[in-house]
């Protein structure tokens, strides 16, 4: 799936822009943004992992940003595959989500910045040419927020407990933990019902929970010490 190509002049000396996201306007959206850069054009977009690699390989450009909630595989998961298949290529993951947890999936799967979209038309920009010149970017409150979970360690039995779970299972568990039910979750997540309820069953068995009324009561417990890490004083 190709985006339109900035065809302002001196294409040639700019930094290729490679788009992942499953939503079109989305990709219309941040094409159009991008290609209004004097530094920067789009050298195409992606609606999954698979059409992302093969991108990758066909236009081989400076810089990938990638939905962390794509349909189908994750795009942590996909971030992990470019990490390993293109070492030296820098990630910018963009999402909707603003808790924690997803910001520090998504480094820990090797990207080197992380935009929510409510911000993306503000930050999205200088995030781009931030990682592209090889730094991490973070918006000033993700910053505050993750030296407030580095520093407190009040949860780290938690944090362990549901290490054992993979990045699709931690998102579905994470929601789980925020009220949400099983049909709104396949909705944000891209997934069918059934699918995340398969997840459900493989969490509830990682985390030796007995019944769904303790899984529940694990996501939420866990859910709660997310957020009272962000807003400890410390």
């Amino acid at each position: 799936m190709v985006c339109a190509e900035g065809k302002n002049r001196a294409t040639i000396r700019k930094k290729k822009v490679l788009i992942v996201d499953d939503h079109p306007i989305v990709r219309e959206g941040l094409t159009d943004l991008i290609n209004r850069e004097e530094d920067l054009t789009v050298c195409g977009c992606a609606a999954d992992a698979p059409q992302a690699l093969k991108a990758i390989r066909d236009t081989a450009p400076n810089v990938v940003t990638v939905d962390i909630s794509l349909e189908g595989a994750s795009g942590l998961d996909l971030i992990k595959e470019i990490n390993t298949r293109f070492p030296d290529l820098p990630v910018l993951a963009l999402s909707m989500h603003e808790e924690m947890m997803y910001v520090e999936q998504a480094l820990r799967a090797g990207a080197r910045g992380y935009v929510t979209k409510g911000e993306a038309t503000l930050k999205v920009i200088a995030a781009i040419r931030r990682v592209l010149e090889g730094q991490l970017y973070l918006s000033e409150s993700m910053k505050e927020k993750l030296l407030y979970n580095l520093l407190d360690d009040r949860t780290r039995e938690d944090d362990s407990l549901v290490e054992r779970l993979s990045d699709r299972e931690m998102e579905v568990f994470g929601l789980l933990g925020r009220g949400k039910g099983t049909r709104e979750i396949a909705e944000r997540l891209g997934l069918s019902v059934k699918t995340v309820e398969a997840h459900r069953v493989r969490i509830k068995k990682k985390l030796n929970a007995s019944s769904h009324s303790e899984l529940m009561r694990l996501a939420y417990n866990w859910s709660n010490a997310q957020d009272n890490k962000v807003h400890s004083p410390g």
